[in-house]
């Protein structure tokens, strides 16, 4: 391929010239490993005491260490945007809007690997900081790479892309799988029938998601995918949940939600728990009979569950569970609360902290805690409406000692830990979803609106935000699909897991403040379903771990490996 191509290529090109420098794509990954193990060894030094990594150098050098997780989160992000353009080019399902997507993202995510990372509004990292010099990135000025960043960013890029959308084409989603893609196409089909016309008229009226449409979700399957089919599951796993709640919350998000909270409750029961408390709980979940909900974090405390005060204390054949409890999402309605309290006072930090499983009355908005020595308030929010989020009191609760999970003490926390993998996917799939339905909200109304005598698409500083709402909702379904591929496969994936969420997140907010952007004024009036994405949104970069959580959890795991 000629060196000299410019901004002037035609549109016709774009596949074609992907397609013959592949290798040149990987050569640029390679390239940027070597980048990123000067930077790793740069902060291992930076942070390390006595040859081990110490907490209190990586809370000093915290900047320089979130910074490089998003670093190592662009890197791998675009190593999988990679292989999911080779694995459809390889079944020959790739076209120019895969080929677009491809080179756009690698053009602009490039670039800011150089020059400047936005880990927030405010928040840039530069090269310098993670000890990487100028001279790291020479390989940029070869005429090949330089060529592939320009045009890579070039508008005929942008405009295929757009033009793709335009003519109802998005890109394939690289599943590569018949199951998968059946899926997909159920939930999609069920999201738009079901979910999208109610969903913001639920979000107006603050509520919850009628009964009737759990009852379907049930009948699909929703509950049930990620637990065993020997416990009355569709033992499906990871990646076939990912695909049900990115479709469910490209509809809205707490549709997307109600899946994840019977996956992870399931999850702590399946690997934390008694063969007694399996074949109990595990059946009635995957059948949608018993809602659960996460009762873990307490006011004051945030992500520091080291910190709970939530005391058990035995007495006969019972606990007896005294606390307070915040942020219970889903807390009225539910059937099931997985409660963490503290077993052993004399432990400090995450010892001595055991699960419980507590049975509940459903109650409802009325009467949300029909239950002696429980009650509770409801926190008004911006967005994540659907399921309610409360405020409740633990008083002198009582649950039989074969409701501890695991029937051992002192096991709670490493229980929770180790659904926080799955955690973490399935809120990046949520994530994802969110941003899909932003990204579809800004292209209808950018192709439904016209100025100054033409569709405000045609203008050029709509159409490259639509062109980017769609590159980075790809890298980030990818990222998310590979963490989850990885947990399907047993493979440790925390640190991948929080790279995912990290980005999704990220994108989900981005995407939503650009398609906010492209509906002008109508945008920010409520009757429009764009503000409610937006207030959607916002939750996905602080629940599950905030950001800067996700970041120092990826950069302990990058510097430990």
């Amino acid at each position: 391929m000629d060196s000299s191509l410019n901004n002037a290529i035609k549109i016709d090109d774009i596949q074609s010239y992907v397609d013959e420098n592949l290798d040149l794509f990987s050569k640029v990954l390679n390239s940027l490993e070597s980048v990123s193990g000067e930077a790793k060894s740069y902060l291992v030094e930076k942070t390390s005491k006595d040859g081990r990594i110490d907490n209190a150098l990586l809370e000093k050098y915290q900047y320089e260490g979130h910074g490089f997780a998003w670093f190592e989160t662009y890197r791998i992000s675009l190593r999988e945007t990679l292989n999911w353009y080779k694995s459809l080019k390889n079944i020959n399902k790739s076209s120019k809007l895969e080929s677009g997507i491809l080179i756009f993202a690698f053009s602009e995510y490039l670039t800011q690997m150089r020059n400047g990372i936005m880990m927030s509004q405010t928040e840039v990292v530069r090269p310098s900081i993670l000890g990487i010099s100028q001279e790291s990135f020479s390989f940029y000025e070869s005429p090949d790479v330089a060529n592939l960043i320009k045009i890579g960013s070039s508008d005929s890029v942008k405009d295929e892309i757009v033009s793709s959308l335009e003519n109802g084409i998005f890109p394939n989603l690289g599943l590569n799988d018949e199951t998968l893609e059946m899926i997909q196409d159920q939930f999609k089909k069920f999201t738009d029938e079901e979910i999208i016309p109610e969903a913001n008229e639920w979000h107006l009226k603050d509520d919850l998601i009628p009964d009737e449409i759990l009852k379907k979700m049930s009948e699909l399957g929703v509950f049930s995918i990620a637990i065993p089919e020997n416990y009355g599951g569709l033992g499906m796993g990871k990646v076939a949940m990912c695909v049900v709640t990115e479709e469910l919350s490209r509809g809205f998000l707490a549709a997307g939600s109600l899946g994840t909270r019977a996956e992870i409750a399931g999850e702590l029961i399946r690997l934390g728990g008694t063969e007694e408390q399996k074949n109990k709980y595990l059946p009635e979940i995957a059948a949608g009979n018993i809602l659960t909900t996460a009762v873990f974090t307490e006011p004051n405390t945030g992500s520091d569950l080291g910190s709970l005060s939530t005391r058990a204390q035995v007495d006969g054949d019972d606990y007896v569970i005294n606390g307070n409890k915040t942020w219970i999402t889903h807390g009225a309605r539910s059937d099931l609360m997985t409660v963490l309290a503290r077993t052993d006072s004399s432990q400090k930090g995450y010892k001595g902290l055991s699960m419980f499983l507590v049975e509940k009355p459903r109650g409802n908005c009325k009467n949300p805690f029909p239950m002696d020595g429980m009650s509770g308030s409801e926190i008004e929010v911006l967005g994540y409406r659907g399921m309610k989020e409360y405020e409740i009191a633990l008083d002198s609760i009582r649950v039989s000692k074969k409701n501890l999970l695991g029937e051992e003490e002192g096991k709670g926390f490493k229980q929770l830990m180790e659904t926080f993998e799955s955690a973490r996917i399935q809120t990046a799939a949520r994530a994802v979803g969110v941003a899909q339905n932003a990204l579809e909200l800004g292209l209808r109304y950018a192709k439904d609106t016209r100025q100054c005598g033409k569709q405000i698409l045609k203008f050029s500083r709509i159409s490259s935000k639509i062109a980017w709402m769609v590159m980075e909702t790809t890298v980030a379904r990818q990222i998310t699909l590979f963490s989850a591929r990885e947990k399907d496969n047993d493979i440790r994936c925390d640190i991948e897991a929080g790279m995912a969420k990290l980005l999704a997140a990220r994108v989900a907010w981005s995407n939503a403040d650009s398609a906010l952007q492209i509906h002008g004024g109508n945008g920010y009036a409520l009757e429009y379903p764009v503000s409610r994405v937006l207030c959607d949104s916002r939750i996905l970069n602080i629940f599950e771990g905030a950001a800067e959580i996700q970041a120092q959890i990826v950069i302990k795991g990058l510097l430990g490996r």
